[in-house]
């Protein structure tokens, strides 16, 4: 009897075991077209700053992790569909999204800017002053939100990725776009094309309504207890040096911060 008790014991510790490992197996969805935040490489590996980030949290709350490619139009729907348990994609923390979503803490600043071929002579950023321009932006982000609300009578071309609308600038085909401003810092510094072809102008876009409070992690909203772990998480890593020495690969300021 005793030998049976034992073995029964031990079946059960090892259903609870089984369970506690399943638990910490999560999967972080990231749209894998964003470099330098998120990007796939040569070997076909996601990569970038977000991940790095995402996998660093993973670590702390210690939760064996897998990052999965999205496109961005599908990100939110494919984390409500359990796809994945958490977007660390560059997504701003705006109040529409908070209607499907939770966010953690901001994990980093946020602004927009606006991107013209050099020597445009662009200096007015009114709807009257680019009546009739071609403005892009890449679909279902909050660049896009903004021109179609700021320049409504010029003309709007949307593109699924922030490839794809830089790629029309190069060929000639865009006035103007407005992107998420680091991504565009590197394209225009880095980026052959991209150096070869444009120029950041006018103020960095910091209108709340359109960047939000920050870029935030998104789960889904019944998952509070895994929102709060990666907030204790961000604050180690940021207390630690974790933080800054990713931030480092990739950039020259602490995007943290913007200082």
């Amino acid at each position: 009897m005793k030998n049976r008790i034992l073995t029964l014991a031990l079946v059960c510790a090892a259903l609870v075991s089984s369970t506690a490992q399943a638990a910490d197996k999560l999967k972080i969805g990231t749209e894998g077209a964003y470099p330098p935040f998120n990007f796939v490489d040569s070997s076909g590996k996601i990569g970038g700053f977000d991940v790095e980030i995402g996998l660093a949290l993973c670590e702390r709350i210690k939760a064996e992790c897998e990052v999965v490619a999205q496109d961005w139009d599908g990100i939110i729907p494919g984390l409500l569909a359990k796809k994945y348990d958490m977007i660390i994609a560059s997504m701003f923390i705006t109040e529409e999204r908070k209607k499907q979503v939770a966010f953690t803490d901001p994990y980093y600043l946020a602004a927009m800017t606006h991107v013209a071929p050099k020597g445009a002579g662009l200096t007015e950023f009114s709807n009257d002053a680019l009546k009739g321009k071609v403005i892009g932006a890449q679909s279902g982000t909050t660049q896009a939100d903004y021109i179609a609300a700021v320049y409504p009578d010029a003309e709007i071309k949307l593109y699924p990725t922030q490839d794809e609308a830089n790629l029309d600038m190069v060929n000639g085909r865009l006035d103007l776009q407005v992107g998420d401003m680091l991504p565009m810092l590197d394209w225009v510094n880095k980026n052959d094309d991209g150096k070869g072809c444009c120029e950041l102008i006018g103020e960095p876009i910091t209108d709340k309504k359109f960047v939000g409070d920050g870029v935030g992690i998104a789960v889904r909203q019944e998952d509070n207890e895994l929102r709060e772990k990666l907030n204790k998480a961000l604050e180690e890593i940021r207390a630690d040096g974790t933080y800054q020495k990713i931030n480092d690969k990739y950039f020259t300021i602490d995007v943290y911060t913007m200082k």
